[in-house]
């Protein structure tokens, strides 16, 4: 009986490690897929990509959230972006703390960066856990640049955040050494907003 008991035992662990093999499996190649990345290791992090069935390319970090592309900017890495941008990257992908990498561009004061997340259709208004968008962290990195570039794609200049309760145009303008960013912002037309919907009186 005991070694019946034994056997089932030993049969119970080996069922459960087969079923857990396709999941250990995908969190391996998800950190080989990162490590890739950060090691500028292409021939391996295309070679994960191409795995049948593979959703690689979008992995986070476990820790952080961090997503390939903004490994990739925040080395300020342009031949990386593109190359994971062109193999299926999404680009409105947040982070633990809610950023995107359009977000995560700004607030590295990366122009470069911010355009080839635009031209790779980034939401330009979306915004983090603190409610801060991609413009307001240009204006306070006083990246004119980069103001620029999400003014000319329609960023909201009036939108405020949720930790101080302020604007892109409102941290400009309190700024007194924001400069050519503060004549952006001055200069950024306000955006039409919807009206609140309700009945008519």
């Amino acid at each position: 009986m005991k070694l019946f008991s034994a056997r089932l035992g030993w049969l119970g662990a080996a069922i459960a490690l087969a079923l857990a093999a396709p999941a250990a499996a995908q969190f391996s190649d998800g950190y080989n897929f990162l490590k890739a990345v950060r090691d500028k290791d292409a021939v391996k992090a295309k070679a994960l990509i191409d795995k049948p069935g593979s959703t690689i390319i979008n992995t986070r970090d476990g820790d952080s959230g961090e997503t390939a592309l903004m490994i990739a900017i925040r080395r300020r890495d342009a031949p990386w972006i593109g190359f994971l941008l062109q193999n299926g990257a999404d680009p409105n992908m947040k982070d633990r703390d809610g950023n995107t990498p359009l977000i995560v561009a700004a607030m590295t004061a990366f122009s470069d960066g911010v355009r080839l997340m635009l031209a790779g259709k980034a939401q330009v208004d979306a915004s983090n856990g603190r409610g801060e968008t991609a413009l307001i962290k240009a204006v306070q990195m006083k990246d004119s640049a980069s103001v620029q570039l999400l003014l000319n794609a329609g960023a909201d200049p009036d939108r405020t955040d949720s930790f101080a309760g302020m604007s892109a145009r409102q941290y400009a303008e309190r700024d007194v050494r924001s400069g050519p960013v503060a004549r952006l912002m001055e200069e950024a037309p306000k955006k039409d907003r919807k009206p609140t919907m309700g009945p008519s009186l």
